[in-house]
């Protein structure tokens, strides 16, 4: 699963062959938390004039290898359990976050069962009139392999249950937004941190997935987000690091749909 995306890493170090004096800092992999970074970032950025983050996404595989091989001295990846290749890393949860299912806006179907997500997924339910709605042939939108979206959901929600050969694979958590979107037969998963009007999250065994109910536990779909790095982080990006988990970092996090850890 976690193979080397070569392209990837190669446009990291590009981008960390940046200019002058100017300090880099390189951050790579989730493409959920991705978004969230980069506020972090500029934010950062505002008070370190000599400090320049740069975010990249490409999938928590990519932020194993990335902080791995040094191309990144900051790798993101979002998932419950850390894969071997993250061994002898320094891990640290900066955030947590909920994953939420979602469907067209137009879906009548408002709650599903986490057996009949499972039958979703794995085609065994492959018409939403299986399921009280439409009868309409339903069209499952998953990540790629390396995602820590992916294997997180595969961990909470289809517990073992193999994903579908005839998914339609997507690598960011923002195109499996728009096909969702652009699809009223479509069903896919995103972190809640982007959920938008265009698309409906649906509950899961009879709970929403509302701030109140991931706050009170009663929505469980939750995984954290680690970032990876090679020994203690150094410098700026210790730095980098501590301003995420500081007051105002958290605040960021949380203002933006995530779950803040301090």
């Amino acid at each position: 699963m976690f193979k080397l995306i070569g392209s990837m890493l190669v446009a990291a170090m590009i981008i960390g062959c940046a200019k002058g004096s100017m300090e880099i800092i390189n951050v790579a992999g989730s493409t959920s938390f991705q978004p969230f970074a980069e506020k972090l970032a500029e934010e950062f950025m505002v008070n370190h004039p000599g400090v320049r983050v740069n975010v990249q996404g490409g999938g928590s595989a990519v932020g194993v290898q990335a902080a791995q091989s040094g191309v990144a001295q900051i790798g993101m990846a979002d998932m419950i359990t850390l894969p071997k290749e993250a061994e002898g890393l320094k891990n640290i949860v900066v955030a947590k976050d909920a994953i939420v299912v979602i469907v067209h806006p137009d879906n009548k179907i408002d709650n599903l069962s986490s057996q009949q997500i499972q039958d979703i997924f794995s085609d065994k339910a492959n018409n939403w009139g299986q399921l009280g709605g439409e009868k309409k042939s339903i069209t499952v939108v998953s990540r790629e392999e390396g995602s820590g979206t992916r294997d997180s959901f595969k961990d909470l929600v289809l517990k073992g249950a193999p994903i579908s050969p005839n998914a339609l694979i997507q690598n960011s958590t923002g195109a499996v937004k728009l096909m969702v979107q652009s699809d009223p037969s479509a069903i896919g998963y995103i972190t809640h941190g982007v959920l938008s009007p265009e698309v409906k999250a649906i509950g899961i065994d009879g709970a929403d997935p509302s701030i109140k109910n991931i706050h009170d536990g009663k929505y469980n779909i939750i995984r954290p987000i680690f970032l990876l790095t090679k020994g203690e982080p150094k410098g700026m990006t210790s730095e980098f690091i501590d301003f995420i988990l500081s007051p105002q970092g958290q605040k960021i996090i949380a203002d933006n749909g995530l779950l803040a850890v301090k």
